[in-house]
């Protein structure tokens, strides 16, 4: 007689459709991933504004407006923002046990991350074209 593990299950989760949801690998693998990125990107920045300390601002704006800085710059935007999103997910998920406070804050906090990214996008842009 041999059992697999959907007989190993509780009736009552097989039931309600209460078993794993099976997103969890998915969430730290992409924590994971941006995490590399920004270090990337953190790299380059770092060194971009490095090589801007004793630089004016016509000089700083010639170089946003390069097409590769911009690219990274946005690049950058996106990957710090959604890293932070993944990051404040899991401390909402964990530490706050309301239920419609914890929806509130994960829409508020996903709000707040796609209107600044695309406020820093806009920025990045008229910069690059030279609005």
């Amino acid at each position: 007689m041999s059992t697999n593990a959907k007989d190993l299950r509780n009736p009552l989760k097989r039931a309600r459709g209460l078993g794993s949801a099976q997103s969890g690998v998915s969430h730290w693998w992409t924590q994971r991933v941006t995490a590399v990125g920004l270090v990337i990107l953190g790299l380059w920045l770092v060194l971009l504004v490095l090589g801007l300390v004793h630089s004016d601002y016509a000089t700083a704006r010639a170089a946003v407006a390069k097409p590769w800085n911009a690219v990274l710059l946005v690049a950058f935007l996106i990957t710090a923002f959604w890293h932070a999103v993944l990051g404040l997910q899991v401390v909402i998920e964990d530490y706050v046990h309301t239920r419609w406070k914890e929806i509130v804050l994960l829409v508020a906090i996903k709000f707040l991350a796609v209107l600044s990214v695309l406020a820093g996008t806009l920025a990045v842009l008229r910069i690059a074209l030279g609005a």
